[in-house]
């Protein structure tokens, strides 16, 4: 621990902080502040209720406006600083409003009626963190049926994705055919083709195959990824031909070299891919929204424009249940992410 505060506190000036070292952590928390801002500002806003959310401006907290139990009144008043004629300036609880006036009364003399212009009171807020989005969010709409489709589709294509890449990445890497090159450069020029072009294409297919509507059809269109046998195929460019020539010599049939040798050794690229699935997978919009119409089938994504009407948009309960569907990828990042840098630093090393 304390060798990590040493490196984490090592500065280039000796006995104070060089410019470089000025330079630096003004760089370095910078970058913190644009890559984890937004996130913070949606977990936090999460909290908000719907007037405080479109408030402008803007306020980072979730202020929450106090309410007073009066005897007398069924339901809690909100309570104003209101300033008097005289100057004064007191707490009171608002009965109701009417145009440009609020009649207000005192809690503790609820008897008499004090009216004040509505410009002449500021609400009385504290700073609260309300779970009341979440539980509404969750009850507005089937979250546990979309939850399990996004499960279901995303692992089930992270399969599917892993096992077509790497069979595809092993022929690629070991096997000496004619056209090989070829083959891997038209794949990755595919990468300069953009998604929208394609999009016709594949919804016809799967509309002839039956698999329109289905999670199915979620899933296998986006099995094989340029990206995924490019990264898969540079990591076994690394692994030694002449262990798969030793198991050759032994007997050893091209399925069980596949398994045995191939996706163990390449398991740090796995890893990476894996990772960059299930991120793809569990975010994707555009594509479940133009198979999916039936609402039992929506996964999280599509779910959410639920919340949104041709009149309303419920912001609330958007970015609450967007924190919610951001969880399980940061928990599966989280266990991870330490393949990445190892997957990535030996790809495309020979």
């Amino acid at each position: 621990m304390s060798a990590v505060s040493n490196y984490l506190t090592r500065t280039r000036g000796k006995n104070s902080l060089h410019v470089t070292d000025m330079l630096t952590y003004l760089y370095l928390s910078l970058g913190t502040i644009i890559m984890f801002g937004p996130v913070l500002w949606l977990i936090i806003s999460s909290f908000k209720s719907s007037g405080e959310v479109v408030k402008f401006p803007p306020r980072l907290l979730p202020y929450q406006q106090e309410m007073v139990t009066i005897e007398g009144y069924d339901e809690p008043l909100p309570l104003f600083n209101a300033t008097l004629e005289d100057g004064s300036v007191r707490q009171l609880a608002q009965v109701r409003r009417i145009g440009l006036e609020s009649q207000l009364v005192d809690p503790a003399n609820p008897e008499e009626i004090i009216k004040v212009p509505i410009d002449q009171r500021e609400p009385v807020e504290q700073v609260v963190f309300s779970l009341a989005n979440y539980q509404e969010g969750i009850q507005s709409f089937n979250f546990a049926r979309y939850l399990w489709n996004s499960v279901f589709v995303t692992v089930m294509a992270t399969i599917l994705t892993l096992l077509v890449n790497s069979m595809a990445a092993f022929a690629l890497s070991k096997y000496k055919f004619r056209g090989r090159n070829t083959i891997f450069i038209i794949m990755i020029s595919t990468l300069m083709v953009p998604i929208s072009v394609i999009l016709v294409p594949i919804f016809l297919v799967i509309t002839q195959v039956g698999w329109n509507n289905t999670l199915i059809g979620i899933i296998v269109p986006g099995a094989a990824t340029p990206t995924g046998v490019f990264l898969l195929r540079q990591y076994m460019l690394t692994i030694p031909d002449e262990l798969i020539d030793s198991a050759r010599i032994d007997g050893a049939s091209e399925w069980r070299i596949y398994l045995q040798i191939i996706l163990p050794l390449a398991r740090p690229a796995l890893a990476v891919l894996m990772i960059f699935s299930i991120m793809w997978r569990w975010n994707d919009f555009l594509w479940p929204k133009i198979v999916l119409t039936q609402s039992e089938l929506f996964t999280l994504q599509v779910g959410l424009q639920t919340f949104q009407s041709d009149l309303t948009i419920q912001w609330h309960l958007i970015l609450a249940m967007t924190v919610l569907t951001m969880l399980p990828i940061t928990f599966v990042f989280a266990f991870l992410q330490k393949y990445i840098t190892t997957g990535i630093a030996t790809t495309g090393m020979k």
